[in-house]
């Protein structure tokens, strides 16, 4: 016996009911949903579901949303002391993509042991933290559009 072979049990599969053809295929006219009322109408009524109203699962996108541009300590370890960095110069190096044009926040991955003053949109605490420790400072550009 091979695949192809294989049938379904005898009576397991019906055909489905043609419904709506006339009265003489035993189904016309009504078609089994009776006479008036909200089950004999298309749709059957009520109300769409509240989370089937909701754009998500279905590519929303929120046009608000700002995204980051990334940037980590251990990311200006190779900087020299005193040297003033900037959305520029980050997106110069290399550091964050497309030249500099989204908002960047300073996370504080790494340790920095040179004395940097760095420009950014926005710090984390720890890294803020870091840089004063080692005698820099973190300069907060004003935002982007962003909501901040």
């Amino acid at each position: 016996m091979k695949i192809h072979d294989l049938k379904p049990r005898h009576g397991s599969v019906r055909r489905r009911k043609r419904v709506g053809r006339g009265i003489s295929a035993g189904q016309g006219k009504t078609a089994g949903r009776g006479t008036k009322g909200e089950g004999a109408r298309a749709g059957s009524g009520g109300n769409l579901p509240f989370f089937r109203r909701l754009p998500l699962k279905r590519g929303f996108s929120n046009f608000r949303r700002v995204e980051w541009d990334e940037v980590n300590l251990d990311q200006l370890e190779g900087v020299p002391a005193g040297e003033i960095v900037g959305p520029e110069i980050l997106a110069a190096a290399g550091l964050i993509p497309g030249g500099g044009k989204r908002p960047v926040v300073l996370l504080g991955r790494g340790e920095v042991k040179a004395a940097l003053t760095v420009r950014v949109h926005r710090a984390s605490e720890a890294a803020r933290k870091k840089i004063e420790a080692a005698g820099g400072k973190v300069e907060i550009l004003p935002s982007q559009g962003t909501s901040e």
